[in-house]
């Protein structure tokens, strides 16, 4: 698949993406359960039917009553869990944990959108202790997530403060719009879940991917593209294709190391310009 590299002159365009079962094999909350229990967060009865709720999930999905009974289950379930050790544990499992259900696919579109001078966002229901390192893992420019309320103490109280689900995606697609200047005629959008359609409606280029039922059906009425991602892969075994456009800070990097490389040369050929002087015969 090509894409054109935007014509800067024009407004700016992003590609926004659920992040479970589009750009991920699995729940991203769910997936950590092991993690949380090694943990001391949760008890073996908590990581069971976290393992059953991910089996329904990734089995046909979860339509809207399913996903607030899962969020008024995880709502409860982390309440009184301290942040910083949540983000510790998720630090340090998200590689072994989340490197290897990453779709080939999804990775490809992201390296393509960038190419093309586009954002990319992920925006997701889960968590963003959890959310937002995965998006940095995969390179993406602004991550929308659930946030829960946190007390004086450090720790979750059990409310939400933020939940991205539904419309409030479309809502935060439309509000990053105004603010970073996109042009949603022009923008993207990936999802596999029908609960996500006010967020493919507010784009020019809404995509299916892995679509549950309801978001097939309505695809197809629509004729909206319906995509099958089906290969998931560890980044680092894309290494060799992958190609991300320079950022600013890559920039700055390699002009630094290129400006040492230069001043290493200098250095070198000035030593040995002065060695061949004081071998020459006076």
């Amino acid at each position: 698949m090509l894409w054109l590299v935007e014509n800067h002159s024009l407004p700016r365009t992003a590609a926004f993406f659920d992040l479970d079962k589009t750009v991920i094999a699995k729940s991203s909350t769910l997936t950590f359960s092991k993690s949380f229990y090694q943990g001391g967060l949760i008890n073996r009865r908590a990581v069971l039917r976290t393992a059953y709720i991910q089996f329904v999930f990734l089995v046909g999905g979860a339509d809207h009553d399913q996903m607030e009974r899962m969020r008024q289950y995880l709502s409860a379930l982390c309440k009184g869990w301290n942040v910083a050790q949540v983000k510790e544990l998720v630090a340090e499992t998200l590689h072994d944990l989340i490197d290897p259900i990453i779709y080939d696919e999804a990775a490809s579109l992201i390296e393509e959108h960038h190419a093309a001078g586009r954002d990319v966002v992920i925006v997701s229901t889960s968590g963003a202790e959890v959310v937002e390192p995965i998006g940095e893992m995969l390179g993406a420019d602004r991550v929308v997530a659930t946030r829960m309320v946190v007390g004086d103490d450090g720790c979750f109280t059990g409310e939400v403060e933020y939940y991205a689900y539904g419309p409030t995606k479309a809502e935060a697609v439309r509000e990053l719009a105004e603010s970073e200047g996109y042009d949603l005629s022009r923008c993207y959008a990936y999802s596999d879940s029908a609960t996500d359609i006010p967020m493919l409606e507010a784009v020019g280029h809404p995509y299916a991917v892995n679509p549950d039922r309801a978001l097939r059906r309505e695809a197809t009425a629509r004729d909206w593209p319906i995509l099958v991602f089906s290969r998931p892969v560890r980044l680092k075994q894309r290494l060799p294709e992958f190609r991300m456009p320079p950022r600013p800070t890559l920039l700055a990097a390699a002009a630094v190391g290129a400006a040492v490389a230069t001043a290493g040369l200098v250095w070198y050929a000035s030593r040995r310009r002065q060695a061949r002087k004081a071998s020459l015969p006076m």
